[in-house]
């Protein structure tokens, strides 16, 4: 009989673990993800990321990636995420070698009621499994798990970055990356491979790809990968009318990171008649692009199939209520002149941003925040000017309707102040936050009472 291994986690402490992120991008805001798979399960968006945490002596590589275990987040709404805590660590998969720090990007698949979780990772045994990364698998009854490792890598398969894909007549693709890209077919079990291993034709030959994620639309698939044509990876696809191919170079979906961070990786998925795709920067740590975090932007297609590129936002998606802690520093568009962006704190930047003003006029446009039919009152404003100064909310346009008038008063210190607010009619607004004067004024957040 074939024995499994159990992480030990019981429902209890998963429930103890879990935590929640009210965020737009980055979508998780206490810890570094990257690499992150989505999925749709039911009513809910589920992510599978990497977790990048700081190599320190005796633990990593130092200035290298890190990588020990794996978390899985979930969202109703995209916009409040909840972490539903580990599910899967190095030291808890038994042909996994011990504290490799290489748990690297993974994926997850339901199938028959069951939860196929797989991850990469360096074997213990290279008698038995051979030098370099292996692909294993992690089998649950519930999308957050707890998931319980199987004893052993996937036979055959030697690579990164797996990515498993269940077509319409219910047969199964595993694809990972090692070099070039691969694919083969997975038998009913998902554990097994089915065929012999496909390299996937006709992609660029120069350069590094890895990160292969494949859907189907409209009868046309989709291989979707970063590539290296230059100094950084962008994200690219290919197209064909075969799971394994050959595909068809076709286009760019996002391109190369503005801040140089060198690591892309995608995923995209169809939630409520809307296409998502998920990726990643290293807005957290801009001076390491070792430590990232997800994000996620709306996609859309052309009527000819092909893919519209996407700009990268801080905006991202879902929509904010307005009784919520608004965060203006994620905006939607600001003013070329009389705006900066900062951390509120260099060394913990997992506390956020602020926005800066120090020109009349200047302005910051947040969209897509939901007021409710219930009546609100004020408006909070968490805000510091050594001056004071004044500020001016306005609906749906920049000289659209007056919400709400602000005087920050003189501080050094942050304060929350409150102004009464004009008839706000219901439904989703986007809104404008306008500096009325040349004083300098960091906003934190707003909310609505």
């Amino acid at each position: 009989m074939k024995h499994k291994y159990h992480i030990s986690i019981t429902i209890a402490l998963i429930f103890m673990s879990m935590s929640y992120s009210l965020a737009q991008n980055p979508l998780i805001n206490d810890q570094f993800t990257a690499d992150p798979s989505a999925r749709v399960f039911g009513d809910k968006v589920y992510v599978y990321p990497s977790h990048d945490i700081i190599a320190t002596e005796g633990k990593g590589r130092i200035g290298w990636f890190a990588m020990e275990d794996y978390h899985v987040f979930s969202s109703e709404n995209l916009t409040d995420w909840t972490d539903h805590g580990m599910i899967v660590h190095q030291n808890k998969v038994p042909w996994v070698k011990p504290e490799s720090y290489s748990m690297w990007a993974p994926d997850c698949i339901e199938r028959n009621g069951k939860y196929y979780f797989y991850f990469p990772t360096f074997p213990e045994d290279t008698v038995t499994y051979g030098k370099g990364f292996r692909i294993g698998v992690a089998v649950a009854d519930q999308p957050e798990g707890p998931f319980t490792p199987e004893a052993h890598p996937i036979k055959g398969v030697r690579g990164i970055d797996p990515n498993v894909f269940i077509d319409k007549n219910g047969q199964a693709y595993l694809y990972w990356s090692a070099g070039d890209i691969y694919g083969a077919k997975l038998k009913e079990n998902m554990l097994e491979l089915d065929s012999e291993v496909v390299t996937l034709k006709d992609l660029p030959d120069e350069g590094l790809k890895e990160g292969p994620y494949v859907f189907e639309r409209n009868g046309i698939y989709y291989l979707t990968y970063p590539h290296v044509e230059n100094k950084t990876e962008r994200l690219e696809y290919a197209i064909s009318d075969n799971p394994l191919g050959p595909f068809e170079v076709t286009g760019v979906i996002m391109d190369e990171s503005p801040t140089g961070c060198w690591t892309n990786h995608q995923s995209i998925i169809n939630f409520k008649d809307q296409w998502y795709l998920f990726y990643h920067h290293n807005d957290y740590s801009p001076d390491f692009d070792k430590a990232r975090s997800i994000r996620a932007d709306s996609l859309f297609f052309n009527k000819d199939g092909t893919i519209k590129k996407v700009s990268p936002t801080l905006r991202g998606i879902g929509l904010t209520k307005a009784t919520a802690k608004i965060q203006v520093d994620r905006y939607t568009h600001k003013s070329e002149k009389g705006t900066a962006l900062a951390f509120l704190d260099s060394l913990n930047t997992f506390k956020g941003w602020k926005i800066l003003y120090n020109k009349a006029g200047a302005w910051v446009q947040y969209n897509s925040v939901e007021f409710e039919k219930k009546p609100l009152k004020s408006v909070m404003v968490r805000a510091r000017s050594s001056k004071g100064g004044s500020l001016e909310i306005r609906s749906n346009e920049l000289d659209g309707a007056l919400v709400a008038k602000i005087k920050v008063p003189p501080s050094e210190d942050w304060k929350e102040t409150n102004s009464s607010l004009s008839k706000m009619e219901a439904g989703i607004h986007n809104l404008f936050i306008v500096a009325k004067d040349n004083n300098e004024i960091e906003i934190d957040w707003i909310k609505f009472d």
